[in-house]
């Protein structure tokens, strides 16, 4: 199992056997191991060249500590390390006229295959004096290093570092010291073909879990509460060889006197509920695999006594925010920035007689991850700065939005709540494992011979 093609074909295998048993099996730390690895040596050799010369960086400087890495450096660490080492200093210099990259650690160990290591401490028991030795023998001419006023994960470079950074090198070199906040970017929202393969089938096992969850398996109605759910999942999540990189929440809308809320329903709805018939649930949830994250939002109802499926003004509720989803993603182009689509789509949607709030952001090596904000759900004109980041290829975005809709027979508002993984090539967007079309409910209706 040491080739790439062998183990995806394993990966590929064992979980179309598992779809219908909900029991989606797992590569061995082994195989993930070498998955990672391959990823980051094709990224390194394919992405990392492109990204440098769009960005006009010749010399990118990555330093952290041991548990106080810079986000961008865990992404470079080959799938042994845990974190940084010491003080780990890692290069990519690139020396121009085509020439393929260098990619060294400054460091008392190398990095993996891919950073090898170019400090002898025994002639040079400075790190920093060798650091400024290297610089001035290359004589880059823009030194990038991670500070960033907007976007928190190309900002890891610590004060303290910077500092001794600015005490070590020559003064004719401080002027050379730039941002690398548009090559940090560029490399973690860029996706390679590779990851691609794979990223659907990591997305089908977050969609199969969130199904699991939402079944008469793990609720009965009128004795199961929310937070039994939400712990289900979190167990399930771990029984199944995965992390999750938030809590998961279940929430509940339903005929009652309660009005939809954007701050209860993040950050204060309630702990814990009873579920009972008539309940329409919603849950957002989210796996870690392989360095890739998900992020998902999907809706089930509870069956009434005597009901075999959702009522009508629940699916036509769905088909509206389906709707949303469409005019969304139809805005999607290169070189568009977040809150140019943001605002194109919500016009748009407004005009069809739609109530959309768009909260859309990146996802792949983090949940929350870096790319172009296309709204939050407090800041409908717009975020400054990280939404008018433009749009690139080969990107992928959690399309997170809701839509509100009076629903008669409840008497109130309420708000159908979404998010799917979706990947954009630079000509279009496709959902990279389907997307919620139909209401999931609880229990699950008997074929005609059951």
């Amino acid at each position: 199992m040491k080739l790439f093609s062998y183990i995806l074909v394993i990966f590929v295998t064992t979980l179309s056997h598992a779809q219908n048993a909900y029991f989606p099996e797992t590569l061995s730390m082994r195989e993930r191991a070498e998955v990672i690895d391959s990823w980051l040596e094709k990224r390194a050799a394919t992405v990392l060249p492109d990204l440098m010369r769009r960005t006009g960086i010749d010399f990118w400087l990555i330093i952290a500590r041991e548990y106080n890495e810079d986000p961008v450096l865990r992404t470079f660490l080959p799938s042994t390390w845990q974190s940084a080492r010491r003080t780990t200093m890692i290069i990519a210099y690139d020396p121009g006229d085509g020439k393929p990259l260098e990619t060294m650690a400054m460091s008392r160990y190398g990095v993996g295959a891919l950073f090898k290591k170019v400090w002898d401490k025994e002639e040079q028991p400075d790190q920093w004096k060798a650091l400024a030795e290297l610089i001035e023998e290359k004589n880059p001419k823009r030194i990038g290093i991670n500070t960033s006023d907007q976007f928190a994960l190309a900002d890891g470079l610590t004060s303290t570092h910077h500092q001794m950074l600015l005490d070590a090198l020559p003064d004719k070199f401080d002027k050379r010291l730039v941002s690398a906040e548009k090559l940090a970017v560029g490399w973690l929202e860029t996706r390679i073909e590779s990851e691609m393969v794979v990223y659907p089938n990591i997305v089908r096992m977050a969609h199969q879990i969130i199904a699991e969850g939402f079944s008469e398996k793990v609720i009965q109605p009128g004795v199961t509460s929310t937070n039994d759910v939400v712990w289900w999942y979190r167990d399930r999540i771990r029984e199944l060889g995965f992390v999750t990189w938030f809590h998961p929440s279940v929430s509940i809308q339903r005929k009652d006197s309660e009005s939809f809320d954007h701050l209860r329903s993040f950050s204060e709805r309630p702990d814990e509920q009873t579920i009972q018939p008539g309940d329409l649930l919603h849950v957002d949830f989210g796996i870690t695999y392989l360095r890739l994250n998900t992020d998902t939002q999907q809706h089930a109802y509870v069956l009434k006594t005597g009901e075999k499926e959702a009522p009508d003004f629940l699916k036509d509720a769905l088909k509206k925010a389906n709707r949303v989803q469409d005019i969304f993603t139809d805005n999607f182009a290169t070189g568009r920035t977040g809150n140019e689509i943001l605002k194109k789509s919500l016009d748009e949607g407004r005009a069809e007689g739609l109530k959309p709030v768009i909260y859309t952001h990146p996802i792949g090596f983090h949940g929350h991850a870096a790319g172009t904000t296309l709204g939050m759900w407090d800041s409908q004109d717009g975020v400054p700065v990280k939404g008018d980041y433009p749009m690139y290829p080969n990107t992928a975005y959690s399309i997170e939005l809701n839509n509100g809709i009076y629903i008669e027979e409840w008497g109130k508002e309420i708000r159908i709540m979404l998010e799917e993984d979706a990947f954009f090539d630079g000509d279009s967007v496709w959902y990279i494992d389907g997307r919620q079309t139909e209401l999931m409910v609880i229990p699950r209706p008997l074929a005609p011979n059951e």
